[in-house]
């Protein structure tokens, strides 16, 4: 099952780069994933019928608790059938509906398929949830478009982004203290034990409130009609069968341990019964077709909610059978308003005429669809509204609930027939429009699929009602296309007499709707809510963000000097504290340290007095070397080459840095309050971390972890403990500290480069130059321009031309060196990046383009893949994720061969910090050479 998710993500990440020019090879191709899916799940029936779950856990941190596991049952095998069966077809449907190739639409539809595949299977909430989060983002991203400048689109995603997002968060913490409370997170294990207690029924609570979002219900449902600026295939997908399915899965999940828990059952149904009849009332007043179609599936999902959550096996029949239903008639009633669209350049009701006698074939799709919606035989949709009308036939409350799903239905037929008419009907027009078949054919099909489903009742009894025998049993009720004569027949009949007449005497109604039209709507709501957070936003922002770096490291450190340094000197005075052996106590373990630490104050105090900005960066350059002798003192060259390298690249970022700024810091002033607060500051977290190492290390009764550490090491067969811990025992750490890494690199440039002319970022190139080939012969640099420190300089590009290929190459040692000797991944990025440092010292920012023509987004997404995959690499071989192993060969002339995995991942952390680097100097580079008289602001 997790193969299925990868496959998805492999596809998503391939196409654009191998299909991306061509637009109906890129959707056709696309298509298999979703098929895929759709096939398997057909191979796994007999097992579901048989109620025999598919189980499938994969180990990823053992250790940290970090398991997938993914379970397939009836429930499931539903979701599944629509995921894969629906995407397909709109897949190939896009090889149509798009005029131009939309790479990044198609594949974040392939990406949404293999997210909502995750979803479904998963059977762990915390795997949940990410794939959860996931459909969401593959939303926003669908929604906003191919052209996120479009005004519209971009609203529209942000709503949906911030509502499904921000309830997600609140479902998440239903599902950790849900989790908690079970003392485990697989649902298989929650569901066959269900918890108990006051936080069990906050945990739902929280959790119904995402599902609630998530399905578009009622009040939080506005973002499902503004986001119907969407492509018609993202809508046909994501919101009639698949994304909005979510909330109405997730109820179902749980309804078999919950439903009896206060206050899941009333909430639900009435939620439901409430999204069921506002939505389709106002589902009836829609001129624009897709509008219309978006509240008749927030209807929907409202019946949905109720069936799902009811907690009864009739209901719990009922429910799926309609699940199945709607996504078979809701996504071809939203494909062939796209055609219609697409066609005539409207999807106005009152625009349109004569489009059923243009193009029969979709006018009778259309007819069919809206058959299975309005519940008439022999459709899947009529088998599902018939059991769950008989699933409230019981009285007492029940009766209540029947005759709100019977109000609710009423509005269905009234809307639906209002499509019909508003779709296909006139006079007007009697010359045919025949559609290709990549349009035609998947509309055609999935609306005959809703018909030919009616007629396999039995079939999705047994495929479906081990799911649903987990629930109460209220009687021995089967889904089937006839019953006889009942009160489930009765109200079909009067239901559909109904409908069609509140459609013919609608304009008597007007006057409600207008009226209705009066109050406020939730769209308001949420506006209202965004614009009130943002302006306590603003307000705080105003008196916290101030635009001071001092004032925030006072808040930073007052708090420091508050919290632990105040309960540090409480433990001391009161005697409390660990014993402090003070006989262990020297002055130092070195004589070397002596002057190593008088340099480093005397580096730090000096940098407080000089008043030239340069001055007081080399001095703090000092301090740091200072720290990088004292590492070799205590036998630490690891940290001693990795410190030298960042203090060396730190001193000349902030050389660049201060070029943009004033020579000389701004006169000081007398003593003011300011300054002293700020001495008093200093002085008070120095002397509470001084106060806090020495105790710390002096009251210390357990072994370093270090000696452990070494030990795990040598078993690894590493020489290199530091590297060993990087690259292997705690590599999932690196993994998450160079991602954090990749994300500055991001912001670092996006802060730089706002409001720039142009991003040469990632456009540069070599620019022309008066160069007669004579020049380029003779000189030392590839491509050299304006250095930024200065004018050109011979010597400095001579050392540079003769340097650069030996720093590189220790670069690489460093990375090959590291599993044994001082070294590793992190630093050899570093030393190579220091070779392009030269590189831009020497001769500008044309001089690193012309060395490295590529992005430097290519090097950190290309290490963070190489380590991704590396973790990965485990699995195939059986083992976790980011299990290291060594390769070992026997080879003529080399002998015995040793390659152990963590290079692999080593060398991802050296591409990664290299890329990053890169991205620095770029983006410092383009800052500088954009405004270049701010170079000179200094010595002006």
């Amino acid at each position: 099952m997790l193969m299925l998710v990868v496959f998805h993500a492999a596809v998503a990440l391939v196409l654009p780069w191998g299909l991306g020019h061509s637009r109906r090879g890129m959707a056709y191709v696309a298509a298999l994933a979703p098929l895929a899916t759709l096939v398997w799940a057909v191979r796994q029936a007999a097992s579901v019928r048989d109620a025999k779950p598919v189980v499938e856990r994969t180990v990823w941190a053992a250790d940290l608790g970090l398991v997938l596991d993914f379970r397939l049952d009836g429930l499931a095998w539903v979701l599944l059938l629509l995921v894969g069966g629906v995407g397909a077809l709109v897949l190939v449907y896009s090889a149509w509906y798009f005029t131009s190739p939309a790479r990044m639409t198609v594949s974040v539809l392939v990406a949404f398929a293999g997210a909502m595949t995750g979803l479904v299977l998963a059977d762990n909430l915390l795997v949940l949830y990410v794939f959860w989060e996931l459909t969401t983002l593959c939303s926003y991203l669908l929604i906003g478009g191919e052209h996120p400048e479009n005004a519209a689109n971009r609203r529209a995603a942000n709503q949906a982004l911030l509502m499904t997002t921000g309830f997600g968060l609140v479902m998440l913490a239903g599902l950790v203290i849900l989790g908690l409370e079970a003392d485990t997170y697989t649902i298989s294990a929650i569901l066959a034990d269900p918890p108990e207690g006051g936080a069990v029924q906050a945990a739902l609570l929280l959790i119904l409130l995402g599902a609630f979002a998530k399905s578009a219900q009622m009040p939080l449902h506005s973002w499902l009609p503004a986001a119907m600026v969407a492509p018609t295939p993202v809508s046909a997908y994501l919101h009639a069968a698949a994304m909005v399915q979510g909330g109405v899965y997730l109820v179902a999940r749980l309804a078999p341990g919950f439903a009896e828990v206060w206050p899941w059952r009333p909430l639900v149904v009435i939620v439901g019964l409430v999204s069921l009849i506002v939505a389709g009332w106002q589902a009836l007043w829609q001129d624009d077709l897709k509008r219309l179609l978006a509240y008749g599936t927030v209807s929907q999902l409202g019946l949905l909610m109720v069936l799902c959550g009811a907690g009864t096996r009739t209901a719990a029949l009922a429910g799926l059978a309609l699940l199945l239903a709607h996504g078979l008639f809701k996504a071809p009633m939203f494909l062939a308003v796209g055609a219609v669209d697409h066609t005539y350049g409207t999807r106005r009701a009152s625009e349109l005429h004569g489009v059923g006698r243009r193009m029969p074939m979709l006018a009778l799709a259309g007819v069919a669809a809206t058959a299975s919606m309005v519940g008439l035989p022999p459709f899947l949709g009529f088998v599902a509204k018939e059991a769950a009308l008989e699933a409230f036939a019981h009285g007492g409350v029940d009766l209540l609930v029947l005759l709100g799903v019977a109000a609710g239905s009423v509005f269905t037929v009234a809307y639906g027939v209002r499509f019909l008419t508003g779709t296909f009907g006139g006079r007007r027009g009697e010359r045919h429009r025949r559609l290709p078949a990549a349009a035609l054919g998947p509309i055609v099909f999935l609306a005959g699929a809703g018909f030919v489903a009616g007629f396999m009742s039995g079939t999705w009894q047994g495929l479906i009602g081990p799911y649903a025998g987990l629930l109460p049993a209220d009687d021995r009720y089967e889904l089937s296309l006839w019953h006889g004569l009942g009160v489930p027949l009765l109200f079909s009949v009067l239901i559909l007499a109904s409908g069609v007449w509140l459609y013919v005497r609608r304009e008597r109604f007007r006057p409600w709707q207008e009226r209705w039209e009066r109050l406020p709507t939730a769209q308001q709501g949420y506006c209202l809510t965004v614009n009130g957070l943002f302006r306590v936003a603003h307000a705080v922002t105003r008196r916290v963000q101030v635009g001071s770096l001092p004032a925030y490291l006072a808040v930073i450190v007052l708090t420091v000097l508050v919290v632990p340094g105040l309960g540090l000197v409480w433990v001391l005075a009161r005697g409390e504290g660990p014993a402090v052996d003070t006989d262990r106590l020297e002055l130092w373990d070195h004589p070397v340290q002596l002057p190593l630490g008088v340099i480093v104050a005397c580096c730090a105090f000096t940098a407080m007095r000089v008043h030239r900005r340069l001055s007081a960066a080399l001095l703090l350059g000092g301090a740091g070397y200072g720290v990088v002798g004292l590492f070799v003192v205590h036998g630490a060259p690891d940290l001693a080459l990795t410190s030298l390298v960042v203090e060396t690249l730190t001193l000349i970022i902030l050389v660049f840095v201060l070029r943009r700024l004033p020579e000389r810091f701004p006169p000081r002033r007398r003593l003011r309050p300011a300054r002293i607060l700020s001495a008093v500051i200093s002085t008070g977290v120095g002397a509470f971390m001084a106060t806090f190492l020495v105790v710390a290390v002096l009251s210390r009764d357990h072994r370093p972890v270090g000696p452990r550490y070494a030990q795990e090491a040598k078993e690894e067969g590493a020489n290199n403990v530091v590297d060993a811990i990087l690259a292997d025992l705690r590599a999932l750490d690196t993994l998450g500290e160079i991602s954090v890494l990749a994300v500055a690199a991001v912001g670092v440039a996006a802060l730089v480069l706002t409001g720039m002319r142009d991003d040469r970022l990632g456009h540069a190139a070599v620019p022309e130059t008066d160069e007669t080939p004579g020049d380029r012969r003779s000189r030392w640099l590839t491509a050299p321009g304006r250095p930024p420190l200065g004018g050109r300089s011979l010597p400095l590009a001579v050392a540079t031309r003769l340097v650069v290929p030996s720093v590189l190459v220790f670069s690489v040692y460093l990375l090959f060196a590291g599993h044994g000797q001082p070294g590793g991944g992190f630093v050899g990025g570093l030393v190579a990046g220091t070779a392009f440092v030269m590189r831009y010292l020497a001769g500008g920012l044309r001089e690193v383009v012309a060395a490295v023509p590529f992005h430097p987004a290519l090097f950190i997404g290309g290490g963070l893949a190489i380590a991704l995959a590396t973790g990965a690499g485990g699995w195939l071989v059986g083992d976790s994720f980011l299990e290291a192993t060594a390769l070992q060969w026997d080879w003529p002339l080399l002998g015995h061969v040793k390659l152990p995995t963590s290079l692999f991942f080593d060398l991802g952390v050296y591409v990664v910090v290299f890329g990053l680097i890169l991205s620095l100097i770029r983006t410092l580079g383009t800052s500088l050479e954009e405004h270049p008289e701010n170079g000179e602001r200094g010595r002006a």
